[in-house]
This record gives C-alpha cells, structure tokens and sequence, in this order.
C-alpha cells in the first residue's frame, strides 16, 4: 500500500517562548500547545486527587481494613503489573501489616477478576480485594467475592459495559458521568491516585508514613508507556517525574535491573527506552509464564534479587521473539492474501487465526499486520475448550472497543466477553463463531471508517533545513518530551539521495545518505526492516525518509543518527 504523507499544521495562535529551539516550538504548536504554561511538567499541575470520584469511598474501605488480610489482583500486563507493585509497595511501607498480591495466569484464569481467581484468593483468607488495572467487567467474579464475605474495591481504567460490578466502591475515571480532568490514566495512574489519596488521609490522621507516593513514579511511568495509553497533559506530567526518577537512579531496584539487563543509557533515558526495551521484557512473563514474576521484580528490595528476576524475564524476552518471528511467517502469507485487489477493496476489518498460534503472542501477531495493512485487526488463538482469544489492535479513528460493543450488541451469540480501550482490546468466543464475527467485524468497522481519511497516511511534521538536521536539535527535542500516543515524537520527511545501503542483525536496515544537494551525510538505520521470509529490494538513488532525530551514544561519542520509519520512493 503506497503511502500519503500528510503534513501537520501548526497553530497560528500559539505564543510558545522564542527562546525554545524553533524545531521544538513547531512541534509543540502542531500539538496544540499554545502557551507556555502548557509546558510545565511539575507535579503542582496534575488534576486533583480530591477530584477522581469515589477516591474518598476508597480511602475510608482501605483504612477500615488497615489490620486485616487485603489482597491486590492485578492484571498480566506490564500495567497491571506496575499498579500491582505500587500499591504493595505504598500499603507495606505505610504500616499495613498483611497485604499480598495474586495475578491470575492467562492460561488457566483467563482476564480480570474471575470466580476461579476468587476461589484462588480465598486460600489467602482475604478480608478484602483491590483490584488494579481490571475489575471493571468481572460482574460474575465481584459477586463470587462478595457471596464469600470479601470485601471488593474496583480501580481500573478500562471501559465499563452497560452493567457494573456490584464492589462496595469503584474508582474508574471512565464510568459515565465522571468530570475527571483525565480519562486518559493507565491503570497504574488510577493506583498512584488511590494511594495518593490514601497517604493524604493518613497524614491529616496525624499518622506519619514513609516514602511519600511520588517515590514510586517510577512505575507509573513504566505503565503508563507501556499500556500506551494517551499522553494527555495529565500522563505528561507523570511520566515525565518518573522518568526524571530513573535517570537519577532512584528508580526501583527492579526497574534499575532491567535497565541494565537492557543495556540503557540511565541518565539519558527516553519514553522509547521504557516502552520498547523494559516494557516488552516486563510483559514477556504475561505472555508466556506467570506474571507473578514480573510483579517480584518491581516489588524486589535488593539489587542482587532483582537481577536474577530480570534475567528470568530477559529469557522470557528472548523466547517471545522466537515465536513471534515464527507467527509472523504466517502472518505475511496472510498479509500477502491481504493485498489480493478483491479483499483490500471491500475488508475494512480483519480477523486472523492459526492452529498453531501462541495466545500470550497473539497481541503483537495484530499489532504487526495492523501496521502493514492500516486497518483494525484481530488474531486469534486456541484456548484449549473449545474457544478462542483474540487480541485486538486498531488505528486512529476507529475505537475499537466500541467497535466490539456494537457487534455484541447487534449480534448478542458471538462475543462471549470482551473489553478494552480504544486502540486495543481483548475477546473471546466460540471457535464455531469465526466466521460470522469476521463478518460482523468487517461490517462494523465500515461503518466506523471515515472514507475521508486514508488509511495510508502518514502524518510529519514537515521537512527540516539542512542546518536544522543537528545533534542540537536531536537533543532539543529528547529534551522537550516526554512523546508518545497522542503526542507523537517528531518526526520529518525530506528527499535524501542513498549512497550505501546493507541489511545489518538480519532484520535492520543500515543506510548511508546525503541531502539532495550532497551538502550533509548522515548514518540510517530502518529497525524492521524486513521480516523472516521477505527479500525486499534495498534502496537506492534518491529516496523520500521518513525520519526521526537520534543520537547514538557509544564510548562517549556522541553521533547524530536518523531513525528511518518509512522509505519511499
């Protein structure tokens, strides 16, 4: 699919300080920031804590159970992970003598908290459940707990259906009504502000209580990239304190491990660092083993402890990627079906299965032809009962946890549950139910397609002078950040002419170029390239990129390098 460039405009109304690099200016005003105030990170400029509806609720069902048994199901996924480590970590070091945490399998459990994890968790006597980062959809799991006794307080982020759980409180800044300043939180932001809120209680009681929340913004940091929630002017700032935590090496002792296990530069350390290097090792163990791994890690107190928990999960990282190089074999012989003219015509949403597909893998099998196609897709796996779990991935414009709300609402027999957000989403059905799903799937995406838009655009911001594509600028704008959903890096798209191009680890693509005019050369790198089975012609001649700005750190030396996303012709 040949691509459109689409250039973002900048605000003519924005009044953004001279002072800042001209580059960085531009992209904040195509940002829509518009004043300087916008550009303030501190922690003074978050919504609230006393503003999240039900937070005092959440508080007081907290306190009342300080001297009992409470017990955090979390979910399997790095942000379940980090709201389940951060409110372990808050309620122990406050004094709360007995607080565990359970994280189902995905294997035997399935999502959320179900009347099986009730029946797990009351072998830990709990008086009461906190879930973190699900909770919102488990009517039937809510009700086991209650049936028994326990206690239920519901944090979660996710959408809520037409029905709600029946917890004694429920803290979600997306339940209908809410006047949040952020729907965008993680579940992990919803954890940082339910202990926040707590630590706020504890102090006005007079009870004095150590480390103080903004200690653990650290793993608020790492959720909220991972989850890749938005990155709202709320997430900014939490992302931002966290990742200034960790370049000053007070992160977690877990965090620190994975850092070095990743080989990342600390005191240098961007969004991308925790979304595509921590993030994905953190997962690893959701997808593959036991979360509960993950969960150790973050909760970890020594340095040696955590480093032989972050090896664990390096392992689990590199056995991911070896079945997702195999899935994707299958998945580009379905991409090339894809390109067939009759199918890329009329199917506006796809659905894919293979016998042989890994359902902890299944997620990044859509997010991959997601990219390839421009278009909603949902891959499937085995659950072993006879049902399938499919994972879903969208793109801009096309919500898709509404999208699966309207095709359980048109056709009730097919979706035996789902959730999620807007640009991912969770579902499981009867294997019996493929096809018609697939139907009702395509046809439900149609009608959420805008034909105005074109699923091939690609969206810069502009091209940049020869003077301007500087090891300054890089840094300006690795500077300016954090970037993320919703407030995209920078990136540019300009005529370079390629001068040497090889394929490098495989997969990368390594190029040398030069602006149009010869003036300047540059390195390239395209990560991703090509995949397992594709011979794609290497470039040559004069070629448009589609870039971002890097700098290569090696040995002290600092080099300007060009991120190639896209290269066209």
């Amino acid at each position: 699919m040949d691509l459109v460039i689409e250039r973002r405009a900048v605000s003519g109304n924005s009044v953004l300080n001279a002072r800042l690099h001209p580059v960085l200016r531009r992209a904040y005003a195509a940002r829509g920031l518009q004043a300087d105030a916008e550009l303030s990170l501190t922690l003074d400029r978050l919504a609230p804590v006393s503003t999240l509806e039900s937070v005092d609720a959440a508080v007081a069902l907290i306190l009342e159970h300080r001297e009992r048994r409470i017990l955090v199901v979390g979910d399997f996924d790095a942000d379940g992970a980090t709201s389940t480590a951060l409110m372990v970590r808050c309620l122990r070091a406050w004094g709360f003598p007995n607080v565990d945490f359970l994280v189902p399998n995905r294997f035997e459990f399935g999502y959320g908290l179900t009347p099986e994890i009730v029946g797990l968790a009351l072998e830990r006597s709990p008086s009461l459940i906190v879930t973190v980062d699900n909770g919102i959809s488990s009517i039937a799991g809510v009700a086991a707990a209650r049936a028994r006794g326990i206690d239920v307080l519901v944090t979660d982020h996710h959408l809520p259906g037409a029905t709600l759980p029946d917890a004694q409180v429920i803290v979600n800044p997306n339940l209908p009504g809410s006047r949040f300043g952020s729907r965008a939180l993680a579940g992990v932001g919803v954890a940082f502000y339910v202990m926040a809120a707590v630590r706020r209680e504890l102090d006005v009681r007079g009870t004095v209580v150590m480390p103080p929340v903004t200690d653990f913004l650290d793993l608020v940091a790492l959720g909220t990239v991972a989850d890749l929630v938005p990155l709202d002017a709320n997430n900014r700032v939490l992302v931002a304190q966290g990742i200034r935590r960790i370049r000053a090496g007070r992160a977690v002792p877990g965090i620190r491990a994975l850092l070095q296990i990743a080989n990342r530069n600390v005191p240098s350390l961007t969004c991308a660092d925790l979304g595509f290097a921590i993030g994905p090792r953190l997962n690893a163990a959701g997808r593959l083993d036991d979360m509960s791994i993950g969960i150790r890690c973050l909760l970890a107190d020594t340095d040696s402890e955590a480093l032989a928990l972050a090896s664990r999960l390096d392992a689990l990282n590199v056995e991911r990627r070896e079945i997702e190089t195999r899935m994707q074999v299958d998945a580009l012989a379905a991409i090339r079906s894809l390109r067939d003219p009759l199918i890329s015509a009329t199917r506006r949403g796809v659905c894919l299965f293979d016998e042989g597909w890994h359902q902890g893998v299944v997620g990044l099998v859509a997010s991959r032809i997601k990219d390839r196609v421009r278009r909603p897709v949902i891959a499937f796996a085995r659950n072993g009962d006879g049902t399938l779990r499919g994972s879903a991935r969208s793109v801009p414009g096309i919500h898709i946890r509404d999208v699966l709300d309207a095709v359980a609402s048109r056709h009730p027999e097919l979706i035996s549950r789902f959730g999620g957000h807007a640009m991912a989403a969770g579902l499981s059905l009867e294997e019996c139910h493929l096809d018609a799903f697939s139907r009702a799937f395509d046809t439900e995406v149609a009608r959420w397609t805008d034909p105005s838009i074109p699923s091939n655009r690609v969206e810069t911001d502009g091209e940049l002078a020869n003077e301007e594509i500087a090891l300054e600028t890089a840094q300006a704008l690795r500077d300016g950040g954090p970037w993320g959903q919703a407030f995209p890096e920078p990136c540019f798209d300009g005529v370079f002419a390629v001068k040497n191009a090889k394929v490098v680890g495989e997969k990368h693509l390594k190029m040398w170029v030069t602006t149009h005019d010869a003036a300047r050369s540059f390195d390239a790198i395209a990560f991703n390239f090509k995949s397992a089975d594709e011979k794609p012609a290497l470039p040559e001649g004069d070629v448009r990129l589609v870039y971002r700005l890097d700098i290569n750190e090696y040995k002290g030396e600092r080099r300007l390098q060009l991120l190639v996303d896209h290269v066209l012709p």
